[in-house]
């Protein structure tokens, strides 16, 4: 029973949505002494670090079982990787609400949209537009190697948001923590990828060269 449940998506949904019940609990209840703008600034940071370390471990899940291939918890996270990456695109979406309704106006926005952490920001929700809209089975079949061509733009995205983190608080110290360990598995997953496909043809050829 309790394995048929944790392997269930209503499950995998439960468990990403909870951070938002507190934030959107805060948002609707508010309190006398705030009103909705200072409340929706007051969670501009917590939806975006959320959506940023939700993209983070939807990346690092493939490195992560390629180096525990016998790992339950990595098999099972990457059956439900995909819910990770929607989840990551929901919360940057509550993240730019939010700064909507801080700025309080299209005029205000268009004033610092060129500022480096405000318009990397903006590309990075771009770009997970259309990756959330084609995390599903039937644009994987519909858009076959094009789809695999279209996801690779979470890598832009990644690099994006962390342009976007270190220069809206002006601090690189708390992305780095954050984005260096996941450089260092996509590292890692490239280096048995690609590597070992090249002793392996390395391997190939000595033996050849032998015969």
């Amino acid at each position: 029973m309790i394995v048929r449940v944790i392997s269930s998506t209503w499950f995998v949904w439960v468990l990403l949505a909870l951070p938002a019940v507190a934030m959107i609990a805060a948002l609707i209840g508010g309190s006398p002494e705030h009103d909705d703008a200072s409340v929706a600034k007051a969670l501009l940071h917590p939806t975006g670090e959320t959506s940023a370390r939700l993209l983070i471990v939807t990346m690092a899940i493939t490195p992560l079982r390629i180096m525990f291939p016998s790992s339950r918890f990595w098999g099972w996270m990457l059956r439900h990787r995909r819910w990770f990456g929607v989840a990551a695109f929901a919360y940057a979406a509550f993240h730019t609400a939010l700064y909507v309704i801080d700025m309080g106006g299209l005029r205000a926005m268009l004033d610092e949209f060129l500022a480096l952490g405000i318009w990397t920001g903006w590309l990075a929700f771009a770009i997970f537009v259309p990756l959330a809209l084609t995390s599903n089975n039937a644009a994987v079949r519909g858009m076959k190697r094009n789809w695999k061509r279209l996801h690779r733009l979470v890598y832009v995205a990644a690099v994006a948001t962390l342009a976007h983190w270190i220069f809206i608080h002006n601090a690189i110290g708390p992305a780095l923590v954050h984005f260096v360990p996941l450089a260092g598995l996509e590292a890692y997953r490239l280096w048995r990828t690609y590597g070992s496909a090249s002793r392996t043809d390395a391997s190939e050829a000595q033996a050849n060269a032998r015969r």
